[in-house]
């Protein structure tokens, strides 16, 4: 088995066998670094000699490295012994170890890896980085390349989020009921933010980073299948699958972004939708929360044959919606965009213009971007221009800016 092929195994495993390890060692940090160490040995033994059960070889080479660890620190002796009698156990009955890995089992242990990665007591930068790595199997290299910043940096915030949670004395178990779910959002918000910046890069010379997405899109699905029950969770999904189903026609061959206007429906991912609609239904039998309602407005364009086809008056409802019960200045701005295509631009600029009073997107593009559109469309252009040359100065995506530029330029 070659190098992609270990890379592969770890990435559809990890989480499973990162949790395996934490609940035998009670040690986060422990559990991560002796995963690692047995996927190190696999890109040198593979290539050789591939095992029979991948996921059952690293799960037993990560725990007899975690075994070697505590041998070596005094302190836990008797966790090693412990240990070392459950592997001896296992051995006396023939029992083999990668038994303990099912590759078609999703069981809790993984669920208490997201809250874990995830915890309160992380920043955002944290929680994000560590769930990349130990529930989505990235590397650190992987994690710098989707979010711009270098290896050391990444590896720093996971480094520090390790320690934080073992100073914190997380214990890897799932909350109690009450608190699984005061704690969810946190881990929706961890999977919202990873998913938005594989679908829209905040910077750099792409417009999609579809690993990144489909990563996100992967652990929400795992999220699904473990909590079942959360209508979020199923909102959170819908918007993912039904955001993705636009990414083959989003961008031209070269990269460039191709405006909601101009794409080939054609292209759109037919599968992604169904599977976006049904997880849209199961969400909505509980009454749609922020995510569901996110996810209705992608269903709204989803299901229209052109821009001007779409309901743009059930959007504006939504967004109006949305506003209520998660109110925010994107929110806001978006609802501009669609109160501009059922009404005109003028109510809509009228939105646009109280953000700015209130400067409550100080520094952001998104607002001179929608501003400088809604001119245009009522021939203010030496003001329209203005504005459009003013976001693309705020915007660090390059391909967002060149559209931008290409817009003020027709503009004269």
């Amino acid at each position: 088995m070659d190098t992609a092929g270990v890379e592969a195994v770890w990435r559809i495993e990890s989480a499973r066998i990162v949790a395996a390890l934490t609940r035998f060692t009670g040690d986060f940090g422990l559990a991560e670094d002796a995963a690692q160490e047995a996927v190190a040995e696999a890109l040198v033994s593979w290539p050789r000699s591939a095992p029979a059960n991948p996921a059952g070889w690293l799960t037993a080479t990560a725990r007899r490295r975690a075994i070697d660890a505590i041998r070596r620190r005094a302190a836990l002796e008797d966790r090693y012994a412990l240990l070392a009698a459950d592997l001896a156990t296992g051995a006396a009955t023939g029992r083999a170890l990668d038994e303990d890995v099912d590759p078609d089992r999703i069981d809790d242990d993984v669920l208490a890896l997201m809250f874990i990665s995830c915890h309160p007591v992380l920043s955002r930068e944290g929680r994000v980085a560590l769930t990349l790595r130990v529930v989505g199997g990235l590397s650190s290299e992987e994690i710098a390349r989707a979010f711009l910043v270098s290896v050391p940096t990444v590896q720093a915030r996971i480094t520090r989020a390790k320690k934080t949670i073992a100073a914190a004395g997380v214990p890897f178990e799932l909350p109690p009921p009450a608190e699984r779910r005061e704690r969810l959002g946190g881990v929706l918000s961890v999977l919202y933010v990873i998913f938005t910046e594989g679908s829209t890069a905040t910077s750099g010379d792409r417009l999609l980073r579809p690993g990144v997405a489909y990563e996100a899109i992967r652990l929400v699905r795992t999220l699904a299948a473990l909590q079942p029950d959360e209508p979020e969770v199923h909102g959170l999904l819908a918007l993912c699958e039904l955001t993705a189903a636009r990414f083959p026609a989003r961008t031209a061959p070269d990269g460039s972004p191709i405006l909601l206007e101009d794409q080939d429906r054609r292209l759109w991912d037919v599968s992604a939708i169904r599977r976006g609609l049904t997880a849209l239904a199961r969400a909505s039998a509980r009454g749609l929360g922020p995510y569901g309602l996110q996810a209705a407005i992608a269903a709204a364009h989803a299901s229209a044959l052109s821009v001007e086809a779409t309901d743009w008056d059930r959007i504006v409802v939504l967004y109006e919606a949305l506003g209520r019960i998660a109110p925010s200045p994107v929110v806001e701005l978006n609802r501009a965009v669609a109160v501009a295509m059922a009404s005109g631009p003028a109510p809509a600029l009228a939105i646009v213009d109280e953000l700015v009073a209130t400067d409550r997107l100080a520094g952001s593009h998104l607002v001179p971007t929608v501003r400088g559109e809604l001119l245009t469309r009522l021939g203010r252009r030496p003001e329209a221009r203005a504005e459009l040359e003013l976001a693309a100065r705020l915007c660090t995506n390059h391909q967002e800016r060149s559209v931008l530029l290409r817009k003020a330029a027709a503009l004269g």
